[in-house]
């Protein structure tokens, strides 16, 4: 092992524990608390966060014993099921994204006739899609004899040098996923959080003619106040942009790289190098480690599930709980 391995390795082995410990959290938090349970997000969530749990399971921990080594992790056919799963997994985590956008935009856009628009029934319909879709594709490519260890990414995956015979049809194939799972996804994201962020600022702007009509009726308002209330103008347009940001930004910086180098490698007639291809795939397991965050762990009332389980787990009495809960409460605008 060079240095380039050991840190990639150690890079693994992080995201690996992050991912698990923050997806066994949001799994908890599903389970413990009936309120999460009953909103329509929560089985995008569970579905995202189940997805996360298997890739840390049994496709990392087989690219750090890849990586530790330099060499062909288990058998032909433990990798061929890995390889199934890397290429399932990957799509269904993917589309979820997508259906937790389109979940947002609706109860953004339409916050009147949310319920009646997306229900349960719904959301098991869009999350059979989300099965069949990735089952499609990773049974196509397993059938096919496509999976295998690829050494350019230490990891059982779709793998061009099993398919040299396939020639065409596994360019077209690998195209097709691609395209229908990343490119679909992206485009979802982007039209649906734009329109999300476009009418929060409409919103925003609003709230902020009727602050500023406020202020000027009160003229003997102290400076200090005012100012306040101008900073909180300023926070809550930033706040917006900052989230829309994360949820795109995040699924741009871990998923791009990886999937533009298996584009072009279907195509470059030069070889690429083995500690990109091994980086790509880290950033792609990153996304399982930050969708704890990004989705539910930062939102207020993962929050404040994550105090009452921490406090029953230290055995502090309710009351106290309850009283930490209010004063976290205290001047808080509810989230979206």
């Amino acid at each position: 092992m060079d240095a380039a391995d050991i840190v990639s390795s150690v890079l693994v082995l992080g995201i690996i524990i992050v991912s698990l410990l923050s997806n066994v959290v949001v799994l908890i938090c599903f389970l413990y608390n009936p309120e999460i349970r009953k909103q329509v997000p929560g089985l995008f969530i569970l579905n995202l966060t189940f997805c996360n749990l298997l890739l840390s399971v049994f496709n990392m921990p087989l690219t750090l014993v890849g990586l530790i080594s330099t060499g062909h992790p288990g058998g032909s056919r433990c990798c061929q099921i890995v390889g199934f799963l890397d290429t399932f997994l990957t799509t269904n985590s993917m589309l979820s994204m997508a259906a937790l956008s389109i979940d947002r935009w609706v109860a953004v856009v339409f916050p009147l006739s949310y319920h009646s628009r997306i229900r349960h029934r719904d959301a098991v319909i869009a999350l059979a899609y989300t099965w069949i879709h990735s089952f499609c594709f990773s049974t196509v490519a397993t059938c096919r004899s496509w999976v295998g260890y690829h050494h350019l990414y230490a990891s059982c995956t779709l793998c061009n040098v099993r398919a040299k015979a396939a020639g065409t049809q596994f360019i077209i194939f690998t195209v097709a996923c691609h395209s229908l799972t990343f490119l679909l996804t992206l485009i979802v994201l982007c039209v649906t959080y734009l329109k999300v962020l476009k009418v929060a600022r409409f919103h925003c702007k609003r709230i902020d003619v009727i602050t500023m009509q406020t202020l000027v009726l009160l003229v003997d308002i102290h400076p200090s106040v005012r100012q306040k209330c101008l900073d909180e103008q300023k926070r809550r347009r930033q706040r917006a942009t900052k989230k829309i940001s994360t949820f795109i930004g995040t699924f741009v910086v871990c998923f791009t790289p990886y999937v533009i180098t298996r584009i072009v490698e279907l195509f470059s007639p030069w070889p690429i190098s083995p500690h990109w291809g091994v980086l790509s795939k880290c950033l792609a397991y990153s996304k399982a480690a930050s969708d704890p965050f990004v989705y539910s762990l930062l939102r207020h009332q993962y929050r404040k599930t994550c105090i009452l389980l921490a406090n029953k787990v230290l055995k502090r009495s309710p009351l106290n709980s309850s009283s930490l809960w209010m004063e976290n409460s205290v001047g808080r605008i509810p989230e979206s």
